[in-house]
């Protein structure tokens, strides 16, 4: 792929693996937002949820699901 072609952050959903009593699954997701922000400028602000969960697939702490808005080439013109 190429990340010139992503012309926006649309969303990020991210999901905390944490006990019943933790409360920060949006500072934990701070980090995923930092990173579209510092690699994408502008174009990574996006709209954001945190959710916590009490168990996520393999064992993973956290997952992170990415809505991008992407240049598209078609052979039948723009918007196709």
């Amino acid at each position: 792929g190429d990340l010139n072609k992503v012309l926006r952050v649309v969303k990020l959903t991210g999901f905390v693996n944490s006990e019943n009593d933790f409360t920060d699954q949006p500072q934990v997701i701070n980090g995923a937002s930092d990173v579209m922000l510092e690699v994408f400028g502008e174009a990574g602000r996006h709209a954001r949820s945190a959710v916590g969960v009490n168990t996520l697939p393999m064992g993973v702490s956290t997952e992170v699901e990415a809505i991008f808005e992407v240049e598209v080439e078609s052979a039948f013109g723009p918007g196709f």
